[in-house]
C-alpha cells in the first residue's frame, strides 16, 4: 500500500508583523518618555531618577525605603516613616503607601543637603500620613524665649527654601513649645510665643527666599502636641520647634498626630504645676 505524501510546510510570510509591531510599540514608548521628560522640571526629574535607581539597586521599593529613611514605614498602616532612632530601624511595609513615596526624593535630597544639620540635632526630619515634617529645633534657630531667626541658622533654612521652591504642595509652618510656661513683656503665654515662631518662618521664606506666601499656613501648638515627653531637660528641648510641613498633595489631615510622645505620654512638670509666671528672661521655651 502507498503511503500518502507529506505536504511540506507552508511557510508564514507574516512572521515579520509580529516583530514590527513589537518594535512600533517600543519607539512609542520611547517618544512618550520623551515627551514626559520635556515637560516636567528638571531637578524633579534628576530626584526621581535618583530613587528609583536606589530602589533597582537595593531589591525594590522597600529597600529604597530602608536606604533613605535609615529606619522605614511601620507595620500598622500608618504610614509613618521616620528617621533610624537609637532603638534600631523598624520593618519595612512591603507596599509603602502613596504618600512616602510622593515625598521619598525631597527627603532623600533633604538627607544629603542637610546632613550636617541632622548629625548635630538641630534639624530632624520624619514622614507622617500628611506629609514631610522638618522640625527645626529652637536652640539652633531662635533665641530662648525670642522670636527672631538666629542669623547663622538661615543657610540651613535656604537649602529647605530650595525644595520648597521646586514643589507645588501647599507648606504648614507649625510652632511648638515645652511644658515650662513662660510670661514676658512680649509673650503672655507659650501660645503667643509658638504663634510667633510659626509667622517670623513665614517672613523669612517669603520675603527672604521668594516663596509665595499663599503657599503657607501657620499655626501655634504650644506644648499641645510633643514628640517627647516633658519630664526630661532632652525632652523639652526636642519639643521646642517649629515644623515645617510639606503636606502631601493626596493627604485625609493637615493636623499632626495626636498621641503619646516618646519614653511615655507627656506630662506637666512639677515647675509648671507648682510655679507662678513670671516676668524674668525665660530660660525655656
Amino acid at each position: 500500500m502507498a503511503r500518502p505524501k507529506k505536504h511540506a510546510a507552508h511557510e508564514n510570510h507574516e512572521r515579520w508583523l509580529v516583530s514590527y509591531a513589537d518594535f512600533i510599540t517600543l519607539l512609542f514608548a520611547f517618544f512618550v518618555v520623551m515627551f514626559a521628560t520635556s515637560q516636567t522640571d528638571k531637578g524633579k526629574a534628576q530626584q526621581v531618577s535618583d530613587s528609583v535607581k536606589e530602589a533597582i539597586e537595593h531589591g525594590g521599593m522597600t529597600a529604597a525605603v530602608r536606604e533613605i529613611l535609615g529606619g522605614t514605614v511601620d507595620e500598622k498602616g500608618k504610614g509613618n516613616a521616620q528617621m533610624k532612632g537609637p532603638g534600631g530601624a523598624q520593618k519595612a511595609d512591603k507596599n509603602p503607601p502613596p504618600n512616602v513615596v510622593e515625598l521619598l526624593p525631597s527627603l532623600q535630597f533633604l538627607n544629603k543637603e542637610l546632613e550636617d544639620e541632622i548629625k548635630t540635632g538641630k534639624i530632624q526630619m520624619r514622614l507622617e500620613p500628611r506629609g514631610l515634617v522638618i522640625s527645626l529645633q529652637q536652640a539652633a534657630f531662635f533665641p530662648s524665649g525670642g522670636d527672631a531667626v538666629e542669623p547663622r541658622s538661615l543657610a540651613s533654612i535656604e537649602k529647605v527654601a530650595g525644595v520648597l521652591n521646586g514643589l507645588p504642595n501647599p507648606v504648614r509652618l507649625e510652632g511648638h513649645t515645652d511644658s515650662v510656661p513662660i510670661h514676658t513683656a512680649r509673650f503672655r503665654n507659650n501660645w503667643e510665643l509658638s504663634a510667633a515662631r510659626s509667622i517670623t518662618m513665614l517672613e523669612v521664606l517669603s520675603s527672604k527666599f521668594k516663596i509665595p506666601a499663599d503657599r503657607f499656613a501657620v499655626a501655634g501648638y504650644a506644648d499641645t502636641s510633643p514628640v517627647a515627653a516633658n519630664d526630661t531637660d532632652e525632652g523639652r528641648a526636642r519639643n521646642r520647634r517649629v515644623d515645617i510641613v510639606i503636606l502631601n498633595l493626596k493627604r485625609i489631615s493637615n493636623e499632626p498626630e495626636k498621641g503619646a510622645p516618646e519614653k511615655g505620654a507627656a506630662e506637666k512638670s512639677t515647675h509648671e504645676k507648682a510655679a507662678p509666671a513670671k516676668a524674668e528672661p525665660p530660660k525655656h521655651g
